[in-house]
């Protein structure tokens, strides 16, 4: 998320930013009590593994890598091969956006082998917080007074850490701050077979959201095939239009935090 100051970037000085999720007929990405998370199939997992194959780093929040034990790893050794023949490192970096710098120390991304863990913070974390994750963390870096400079934070990973491309796997409020930050280019969705209802159950981009729908984020289709019952979609997100009203991102609450993508392993 980013404040009053934000820093504005070029596309060609961030990289291509991928939002992949996995959602229920009805748009949600678990239960209200984020107990059930995980509703794709198999070959929706695979699927995700593949597109993170696709990319230098693969990103989310401090609350899906709490409740949801991902590892953000390739997914084994097919896909680190094919990393490989696409000229990729053979593991991804793995990024983690911990605004307060509440992501715990012992959380599952830190424990599993893998490419280092990167963890994106603001400066109002607490400094006790970041010393504690710069314990297991390859990199803690702070961006943004209040929240976090999402501008900033993506120059940096493609300037000093050669990200060209970067996939963003939730939860709602992440996506949402990037959405608003107009930092999004590709949105793709797996939408699986089931409705789980409820008001209070996340979506896949929560948060503040956009007041006005001359200043939502603007969708082309680019692809939809079904495969079983389970359909996958990829739309390109559309430029904003000129003179659209810039739109601050406030902190999102507790209860509007996502949980993460169906199947994130």
């Amino acid at each position: 998320m980013k404040s009053k100051a934000a820093t504005t970037v070029s596309r060609a000085a961030r990289p291509f930013v991928i939002v992949h999720m996995s959602m229920t007929a009805d748009g949600k990405i678990a239960t209200a009590n984020r107990a059930v998370s995980a509703f794709g199939s198999d070959r929706d997992q695979r699927h995700l593994h593949a597109v993170r194959a696709t990319a230098d780093a693969v990103l989310c929040g401090a609350r899906t890598a709490d409740l949801n034990r991902v590892t953000l790893g390739p997914g084994g050794a097919a896909f680190q091969r094919l990393r490989r023949r696409r000229g990729l490192a053979e593991f991804n970096l793995r990024v983690i956006a911990s605004g307060s710098g509440s992501l715990a120390p012992a959380a599952e991304v830190f424990r599993s082998p893998g490419a280092p863990v990167i963890v994106l913070a603001s400066r109002r974390a607490p400094a006790a917080r970041l010393r504690r994750l710069q314990a297991v963390a390859g990199v803690v870096k702070t961006f943004g007074r209040r929240e976090l400079d999402w501008p900033a934070a993506l120059a940096w990973l493609r300037r000093e850490h050669g990200v060209r491309r970067l996939v963003c796997e939730g939860g709602g409020a992440l996506n949402d701050a990037l959405f608003r930050a107009g930092l999004v280019d590709e949105l793709h969705l797996t939408v699986c077979p089931f409705v789980i209802g409820g008001r209070a159950a996340p979506t896949i981009v929560d948060g503040a959201g956009f007041a006005r729908l001359a200043d939502a984020a603007r969708l082309e289709l680019r692809s939809a095939r079904r495969v079983g019952a389970e359909m996958f979609l990829v739309y390109r997100v559309r430029p904003p239009r000129a003179g659209r009203r810039r739109v601050r991102v406030k902190p999102a609450g507790k209860a509007s935090v996502a949980a993460a993508s169906g199947g994130l392993t």
